[in-house]
């Protein structure tokens, strides 16, 4: 079952190959998501400063009857926080709000601070601040992993060549008809595990008939053919959903999809995210 299955970290943490994630859930109703999640098995939670919910995500870590080290918990640094003592209290701000003691896995949510998208300042020296104080806080004990998201390979490389410790994930938009395969690729070649978010492309990928004529063949739906393909590109995978059923489902992904149909879902493009493309990350600027 995919829920108990795990990766490895380049330092040895063992993380989840399935996350709940949990952006756009309120903080007052995200307790009782993350609790029905690790009663469903989800042992993997993911969260960040940006989204206002760690408060309630700390909140259901302690209610769920699961010990904490038996959970793995991510978070990520604001995008804006670009200097050390920044870095320094955004840390200790995320393990205060959380309430909890250490961190499993904090990552730097951007390269650049969200109104500075696909700029042409991709905030080399702040990146290398913020990184520090990470590093700092990996030897204090209070994370045990640090990594990145949506870094792009120059921004992969300014910490690759500069910084003491590599970054150990990089977690990125990539899903059935938007896969950054080079990316991916480069980072793994670095040692990096690569984590896909919105693997069911922010749900815009549902009417998109070549997936779900490939679904339909293995009688699955088209969340659960998305999930397996990230998985099958030996991705983590990171679907988000405060639906009990939506969570069941999405770990129902004990299926094989075969060499032809993932080039086929490999070779599709599907990039228009509606409503949602006004999100950066959403936009298909880099």
């Amino acid at each position: 079952m995919i829920l108990q299955d795990t990766d490895t970290l380049p330092n040895g943490v063992a993380v989840p190959k399935l996350a709940l994630g949990t952006w756009m859930i309120d903080d007052d109703k995200v307790a009782d998501a993350v609790v029905a999640a690790v009663k469903l098995g989800y042992r993997h939670i993911d969260t960040a400063q940006a989204y206002g919910n760690e408060r309630g995500v700390g909140e259901g870590i302690r209610a769920c009857g699961v010990a904490r080290e038996d959970l793995f918990v991510q978070t990520k640094l604001a995008a804006e926080i670009k200097d050390y003592d920044g870095a320094k209290a955004g840390i200790e701000a995320s393990l205060e709000t959380l309430g909890l003691d250490y961190i499993d896995l904090m990552i730097i949510h951007s390269p650049q601070p969200w109104a500075d998208w696909a700029g042409e300042d991709r905030f080399f020296e702040g990146n290398l601040a913020a990184w520090k104080a990470l590093e700092e806080a990996v030897e204090a004990g209070k994370i045990r992993a640090i990594g990145v998201s949506n870094f792009q390979k120059q921004d992969l490389d300014n910490l690759l060549q500069n910084a003491a410790t590599k970054p150990m994930i990089n977690q990125v938009l990539a899903h059935v008809g938007n896969t950054p395969f080079e990316l991916i690729d480069y980072a793994k070649s670095n040692g990096m595990l690569v984590e896909a978010y919105s693997p069911i492309a922010h749900g815009k990928i549902l009417d998109n008939e070549e997936v779900g004529a490939i679904a339909a063949k293995y009688g699955v739906s088209i969340p659960q053919l998305c999930i397996r393909y990230v998985l099958q590109l030996g991705l983590l995978a990171l679907p988000k959903t405060a639906n009990p059923e939506h969570m069941k489902t999405n770990a129902d992904v004990d299926f094989e999809i075969t060499d032809a149909d993932m080039d086929v879902l490999k070779s599709l493009t599907a990039k228009d995210y509606g409503d949602a493309s006004a999100f950066p990350v959403y936009s298909g600027k880099q």
